[in-house]
């Protein structure tokens, strides 16, 4: 961004690195070269803290880093990769040489660091994803879906565990999608409606299957072949948006706000699912498991951030940048300029000129 203030008086705003950021990771060792890579080009230091799972792999990694990092520009002080055990609790309180901290690992993990730091943190701790089956939606793309976001990966945090049904949709698309879940090794947990519905519809030797959900199974990050099924009613009015909003609301109600998608036909019922429900991620036709950096076209990502600040979503090298306001004047004061003074002419400016 480049503005005219005045003649001779130009504001800009450009990026710069956040500055030191504190990786705490479990058992991918993998994380260390995604999040190496990404401080390096976005010019942010970076202390990566592995878990005892991983520490073989980490040491080797850390030496091939070390080794690569001798013969460049970049200090090899830039990139701490530390092994000692006992130092997370320490770390969490270098609020005045830390300025970020990413988590990557259990609910447990993210959790303990996110109440025992003043740091910010940028990431998740749960990701309790939905996907909403509209009474239109295409049975051969929802089946083909929840395939793919139950089963591509369960314990991942894009992995799909709460589906809602419209309940014109139980007898139509419900049957085959479970069928198929039922066939690959999903247990499903139904409400009342869901479990009526394809009891009638499967043959009993899935029905028989079929377990009852609880209020709790609608809050649980399962990371495992276990869905849980709720039907969205029909509304009073019969309107398609009114039970697109039930769905919305439950979603916002009960999700972690990670990603959500909608599967329907209508574009309209697209858009108010997209625009109402509040998550990092909301998609139309297409699985949970699309939230990831890699898939985005950004080359890596850090994590996958539910914060409402700075970077929200699968977070890769723009997310790691925040800005700078720069002025360049030429003698001018503040006072020079109100009702009875100059006046600003905030003109915007090509980016480069």
């Amino acid at each position: 961004m480049r503005t005219r203030l005045d003649d001779g008086l130009e504001l800009e705003r450009a990026t710069c690195p956040i500055g030191v950021l504190l990786i705490i990771f479990e058992a991918r060792p993998e994380v260390i070269a995604n999040i190496t890579s990404l401080a390096i080009k976005s010019g942010n230091a970076a202390i990566l803290k592995g878990g005892k799972e991983s520490t073989l792999s980490f040491r080797e990694i850390s030496t091939v880093i070390s080794t690569a990092l001798a013969n460049t520009l970049v200090p090899n002080a830039a990139i701490q990769l530390l092994t000692t055990r006992d130092v997370v609790a320490s770390l969490l309180h270098l609020d005045k040489y830390i300025d970020l901290v990413i988590p990557r690992g259990s609910n447990e993990l993210v959790r303990y660091i996110k109440n025992n730091t003043r740091i910010p943190v940028l990431g998740h701790a749960d990701g309790l994803c939905s996907i909403y089956i509209h009474a239109d939606a295409d049975t051969e793309m929802a089946v083909k879906i929840l395939i793919d976001a139950k089963l591509g990966y369960p314990a991942a945090c894009n992995s799909v565990e709460t589906l809602l049904v419209d309940q014109a949709a139980l007898p139509t698309v419900l049957p085959s999608v479970a069928t198929m879940l039922l066939i690959k090794g999903v247990s499903l947990r139904c409400d009342p409606a869901s479990k009526t519905a394809l009891s009638s519809a499967l043959p009993k030797s899935q029905a028989v299957i079929l377990q009852d959900s609880t209020e709790a199974d609608y809050t649980t990050e399962f990371l495992a072949p276990i869905l849980a099924i709720k039907t969205v009613p029909t509304p009073s009015d019969n309107a398609p948006t009114t039970s697109c909003s039930l769905a919305i609301a439950h979603i916002n109600a009960h999700s972690s706000h990670h990603t959500d998608a909608v599967l329907t036909s209508n574009p309209e019922i697209a858009k108010q699912f997209q625009s109402g429900v509040d998550s990092a991620c909301v998609f139309w036709n297409t699985s949970t498991r699309m939230a990831d950096g890699m898939r985005f076209g950004f080359g890596t990502e850090v994590g996958i951030s539910t914060n409402k600040i700075h970077a929200r979503g699968p977070v890769g090298l723009e997310g790691l940048m925040i800005y700078k306001y720069r002025i360049n004047g030429s003698g001018q004061t503040a006072g020079e300029y109100g009702e009875s003074g100059k006046k600003w002419k905030h003109e915007q400016l090509p980016l480069f000129g």
